[in-house]
């Protein structure tokens, strides 16, 4: 569909919207099987609203849905993620072999790999892409992800180790630290007659050995802050440090001793700084997808622009018109091009879910982004054969500005949570479940997923009073809380219609509850995160994330060391509890104690915790190899369009690998 016709039918609809909005729901007929059209496109082309315009398109800079669906097609690292279930499986790498306690993986790479102009792919380039990533003028907000490959944590930071110059020797972590954790496997020497693999049929017993593996096997370097008055004021501050440093020489940290290694053209091996038994399903995250160096180098921020771009995904960038459009086409240069079934996929900026919704419903879309159906509308969309009907990983949740007042008082967070009624807020959504922790429920089986405060609005005011903030009722019953500095908080969030209801229920609330008014303020998206992310914000922001990869880790990862929570808030007591969680080799006792730290985490209330939603989309019947796993993160290459009306997804496709 051409840019002009897709103006053309957005004004129409747009029109017929604002006309039937009043009555949204006579629109929609309960004797329909399925919401509108069902003809399938004259051309292999898959269309579809892909949400708010992409923030960019470098894997190591984007961290939305938007941007993690266009770099599925657009970019690929060592695995991807199973279509179904999101569990990894073999991309550029064709297989692997992890060590024992999970802080060593080896990866052996496919030979027809080529990027989308032709060159070859091989392990070189993962190399140069995860340096790029976690290096400190690239100021990747994803960077935090790569934070457990060896010394990563200390490049990204511009951090320095400290040597003797006399014997070449440098001063070890362990040494100063006053908690001493065991090391993991990649971290001691090398001993052939330990297995330091699992074994695996048909794999090798191990790969080459090379000097800088025999590096990466020795304990972890102390590590100082690389700007000098932060690390004059570290060493004045421990007598032991100030005597061992004297004399020595302080080396910067380099993107030389990031524990990754090309072993050979078509090997590549990980070395962690600690076991992370997540760490394989992570890799399919896109701040671990390859970019292609010469392109980087040569361009520099514009390298992403379509006359520029070089990818290496079953899709490459056809045209992209900012606001408009974005129309990726099938690579024939990719590795597994045969699987490839689309000639093109255009994507559509659009958040308005009526609009999209209308759209859909004349043929104009073949699916549409994960809630986007509207929630007046649900009570007739979710008997429809096409809707989508399934668990998500998931939670929506606001995230408080712990660095200023009023909210850097936790008694203040914790009256606001308090004073929201999530039972009530389930209630009226109908596709959500009231949430008091920060892992969603139901999705990881046997964690023992801890319980947050529930609805208390009497303890709500009591909180407020105790932070110097009294709340009165009055004659009519109401609250009202005079002292309160309403005028330092506000509910940020992008612009979206559905974030708005989100925004002006939670007012309410408050307002019911509390007697305080909290204003609303939405803006773009891109505005949206980037504010969020320095902090540029008052009071509450809307939060919402979506699992990285099935484990419990991926939610509270949110809050380890560095990476974009947006509250401000980082404790090294929950740190070392999630690292003590992740040395656990006993899959049982590790869930435990991330249950602990979840717990630990929510009773500082960085973050109030409102629901786990469920899928809510569509997607016409002649789409197939699109499900609704638990991410929304779709394998474009799985996707074609089914002619055979026998063929049909008549409901929700089944999730299970059977």
């Amino acid at each position: 569909m051409s840019s002009g016709k897709f103006r053309q039918i957005v004004g129409l609809v747009v029109l017929a919207s604002l006309a039937l909005s009043t009555y949204s729901c006579a629109i929609i007929k309960n004797d329909e099987e399925f919401f509108g059209s069902t003809t399938p496109p004259k051309q292999n082309i898959f269309r579809y609203v892909n949400g708010d315009e992409p923030q960019t398109l470098d894997p190591a800079m984007g961290n939305g849905q938007p941007e993690a669906r266009l770099f599925m097609a657009l970019f690929q690292g060592l695995v991807e993620y199973n279509p179904k279930t999101l569990a990894p499986e073999p991309a550029l790498a064709e297989r692997w072999h992890i060590n024992n306690d999970s802080s060593e993986f080896t990866f052996h790479l496919r030979q027809n790999a080529r990027w989308s102009n032709g060159d070859p792919i091989d392990a070189n380039d993962f190399v140069y892409s995860f340096r790029r990533a976690l290096a400190k003028e690239t100021a990747s907000p994803n960077a935090y992800l790569a934070a457990y490959l060896k010394n990563a944590r200390a490049y990204n930071a511009g951090e320095v180790f400290v040597r003797d110059p006399q014997s070449g020797q440098y001063l070890l972590a362990r040494d100063f630290d006053e908690v001493v954790a065991p090391d993991p496997i990649s971290s001691a020497p090398v001993d052939p007659a330990k297995p330091e693999y699992r074994p695996e049929q048909d794999e090798p017993n191990g790969d080459p050995d090379t000097a800088f593996h025999q590096q990466m096997h020795t304990p972890s370097r102390l590590t100082l802050p690389g700007e000098e008055k932060a690390r004059t004021k570290s060493i004045d501050a421990n007598p032991k440090l100030k005597a061992a440093v004297a004399g020595k020489e302080f080396i910067p940290v380099k993107a030389e001793d990031l524990g990754i290694e090309a072993v050979d053209q078509y090997t590549v091996r990980i070395s962690l700084a600690q076991q992370a038994p997540f760490f394989l399903n992570l890799l399919a995250y896109q701040v671990f997808r390859l970019v292609p160096r010469k392109v980087v180098e040569q361009y520099g921020n514009t390298w992403t622009r379509p006359e520029h771009i070089v990818t290496c995904g079953p899709f490459k960038l056809k045209t992209w018109i900012p606001y408009d459009t974005i129309v990726l086409e099938r690579d024939p240069l990719y590795w597994d091009a045969a699987s490839v079934n689309l000639d093109e996929i255009h994507l559509f900026p659009i958040t308005d879910q009526t609009t999209t919704m209308n759209m859909y419903k004349v043929g104009e879309l073949d699916a549409v982004y994960n809630h986007a159906v509207p929630n007046a509308w649900l009570h007739v969309m979710r008997s429809k054969k096409d809707y989508m009907d399934a668990a998500e990983a998931a939670i929506d949740y606001l995230i408080m500005n712990t660095t200023k007042p009023p909210l850097d008082n936790v008694k203040v967070r914790k009256a606001f949570n308090l004073a929201i009624d999530k039972e009530a807020w389930a209630e009226w959504r109908r596709i959500v479940k009231p949430l008091t922790a920060f892992t969603p429920e139901g999705i990881f089986a046997g964690y023992p997923q801890p319980q947050g405060a529930k609805f208390d609005p009497v303890k709500a005011r009591q909180l407020l009073g105790e932070a110097g903030y009294p709340v009165t009722q009055n004659a009519d019953g109401s609250f009202s809380c005079k002292t309160f500095p309403a005028d330092q908080v506000e509910f940020f969030y992008n612009a979206q219609s559905a974030n708005k209801t989100v925004g002006e229920w939670m007012q309410a609330q408050w307002k019911q509850n509390l007697g305080i008014t909290v204003g609303l303020r939405g803006v773009e998206w891109k505005t949206f995160l980037d504010s969020r992310a320095k902090l540029e914000y008052k009071g509450f922001a809307r939060g919402a994330f979506g699992a990285d990869y099935m484990d419990p880790f991926t939610f509270l990862s949110i809050f380890y060391t560095g990476g974009d929570n947006g509250t401000g808030w980082e404790d090294p007591k929950y740190i070392t509890m999630l690292d003590e969680a992740n040395r656990m080799l006993d899959h049982n006792k590790r869930y435990e104690l991330l249950a602990k730290a979840e717990e630990y985490m929510l009773e500082a209330q960085p973050i109030i915790p409102i629901a786990t939603p469920s899928v809510n989309w569509v997607k016409k019947p002649y789409v197939k190899g699109m499900y609704p796993n638990a991410a929304s993160l779709f394998a474009w290459k799985y996707v074609y369009i089914e002619r055979d009306q026998a063929k049909w997804d008549y409901g929700t496709p089944k999730l299970d690998t059977d």
